[in-house]
């Protein structure tokens, strides 16, 4: 196996970088991008941003997260030679240290870009938002975030998927009255009273919505339903979770209102809520990495940290190696064909 990506792409792979425990891969990062005299470093506990300063009149902001969700006995990593393509299997490769692999190799190779460029590696993208490194970043180093458009090297096959979906959290309680289920009518039956709810989502028809030209496909769903204490008796009380994943065509509130209106009658106990983002094709910027890589851009299922610089006023994609079905599974890996594709997508747009 020659493959310089590969290789590179094994040796962040071996690297446990799960939740938490980004401090060695970091290090590990930090230290290849100081050996670029081209490159000037900042580190923020285990985010690590190299930048290019030659003054020019554009910066754009690559960025990819070093942290990958719990093993799942799938290190260390392999590299799998197959005739429908080669690959490198084992947890990360996919989600998202292929994207690392391919940033950590153009961010010492492109010494004369043609645009300005930051290089963002970040920690804690697994977890919970309050701990995202790229957020932290953001509050502590405004400067280093500011840029005219940003890829985030997230999982997409190598395609270029604009935008991302937003996502809202919420808890559905019912209340009812203890009794023993031979005497039913004596009690309430809590688990009974989603009954409305859980019709109102059955019957939900997804829509979908054009957004610059992207179509997102909306999602109303339970994902959880809590509720009972023994099989002989009425429950009490009873929870249902739903999810609803909206197009970038709305603000959080706009978003919340509707589930506020297909739920009313309930108390709800909202859990989560997270911005979508426009893809903002229709700018420049994006229009020029759009035309270098060669390709259509599709909407982005499912929410990613390309809302985080939307919120901050840059634009931003989402565009990486690995197909995004196999991130977080068991049997993840990554086509060394997309790292090969993406490095030569980002250089088409970054070189002279």
């Amino acid at each position: 196996m020659t493959e310089p990506l590969a290789v590179l792409l094994q040796e962040i792979m071996d690297i446990e970088s799960v939740s938490g425990n980004e401090a060695r891969l970091a290090d590990l990062v930090e230290a290849r991008l100081r050996s670029s005299a081209h490159l000037s470093v900042d580190r923020d506990g285990d985010c690590v941003v190299a930048r290019t300063t030659l003054g020019l009149a554009e910066r754009v902001v690559i960025a990819g997260h070093l942290d990958t969700v719990p093993l799942l006995d799938n290190l260390p990593s392999r590299y799998v030679v197959d005739p429908a393509g080669d690959r490198v299997w084992g947890r990360g490769a996919c989600d998202m240290k292929g994207g690392v692999a391919v940033m950590l190799a153009l961010a010492a190779e492109l010494v004369a870009p043609n645009r300005d460029i930051t290089w963002i590696f970040y920690d804690h993208e697994e977890v919970a938002a309050t701990l995202n490194g790229l957020g932290r970043l953001s509050r502590n180093r405004p400067d280093l975030v500011e840029a005219d458009f940003a890829v985030l090297m997230e999982p997409t096959g190598a395609h270029i998927e604009g935008g991302c979906q937003g996502t809202i959290r919420v808890e559905l309680d019912a209340a009812g009255v203890a009794a023993h289920s031979a005497r039913a009518w004596m009690g309430h039956n809590a688990i009974h009273d989603l009954t409305p709810a859980l019709i109102t989502l059955a019957g939900y028809e997804p829509e979908e919505i054009d957004v610059d030209g992207l179509l997102y496909r909306e999602g109303l769903n339970a994902v959880a339903v809590t509720g009972g204490v023994a099989s002989n008796m009425i429950p009490p009380s009873a929870t249902l979770t739903v999810n609803y994943r909206y197009a970038p065509d709305k603000s959080p509130d706009e978003a919340l209102s509707r589930v506020r209106a297909w739920f009313a009658g309930y108390e709800l106990r909202v859990t989560d809520v997270s911005p979508a983002a426009r893809p903002g094709l229709h700018l420049p910027a994006a229009r020029a990495f759009v035309d270098a890589i060669g390709e259509p851009a599709h909407p982005k299922y499912g929410w990613t940290d390309v809302a985080r610089f939307s919120s901050l006023g840059v634009p931003a994609v989402n565009y990486g190696p690995g197909d995004p079905a196999y991130a977080h599974r068991a049997d993840e890996f990554c086509a060394v064909v997309d790292l090969t594709r993406c490095a030569d997508g980002l250089r088409r747009w970054l070189g002279n």
